[in-house]
């Protein structure tokens, strides 16, 4: 054999090699979802991992409120969502738990940004950006929870939803009262 085909045969070998590595890996990795998710659907598993971490996410920013925010409807709404959120949590663990399903443990980094961006802020500054968020999240938390409460495979789980769905609408009705609320404030402030 000459040497341009040696060349060939050890990168067709070594493509080969990158190939199943690659996917052995797939496989793996495929096998720690499946674990993590334990009895649960693919679909049901990413539910309940956006729920616990959106909803560590909402225990975090509900504290910070209830420790920072300058508004007093501000500060018991933080209170609220630190208790209700935190509740719903220990909900979520117990049927991840009794399914053999990890939850996260920690919020996403995209979160933790979000958290430590509002760290920075204070007094109405504060109390706007927080509510603004709270707004949004909620809308989009009513939204995946309804979802959840129609598609969810597991009987468990979709009557989690189904009960949380009410106190997301709530939170979400609260969250626009006390956003605009301290947005008015912010507006009569600005144009006197």
């Amino acid at each position: 054999m000459n040497a341009n085909t040696l060349k060939t045969i050890r990168q067709m070998a070594l493509g080969t090699a990158a190939a199943v590595c690659l996917l052995a890996a797939a496989q793996i990795a495929r096998g720690a979802e499946q674990q993590n998710r334990g009895q649960l659907s693919a679909h049901d598993y990413k539910f309940v991992q956006e729920a616990a971490e959106g909803g560590m996410t909402e225990v975090a920013l509900g504290q910070l409120a209830a420790d920072k925010a300058s508004d007093p409807a501000v500060k018991e709404f933080g209170q609220r969502m630190a208790q209700d959120h935190s509740k719903a949590n220990q909900e979520l663990m117990q049927i991840a738990s009794q399914k053999g399903a990890a939850l996260p443990t920690s919020t996403t980094s995209a979160e933790q940004k979000e958290v430590d961006r509002l760290k920075g802020l204070s007094g109405t500054d504060f109390d706007k950006a927080y509510m603004k968020r709270m707004v949004k999240d909620h809308k989009k938390d009513v939204k995946e929870f309804e979802n959840a409460a129609k598609k969810a495979e597991d009987p468990d789980l979709k009557a989690f939803a189904v009960k949380t769905v009410p106190v997301l609408q709530e939170h979400l009705q609260m969250a626009e009262s006390v956003h605009a609320k301290v947005a008015g404030e912010q507006k009569q402030t600005s144009a006197q």
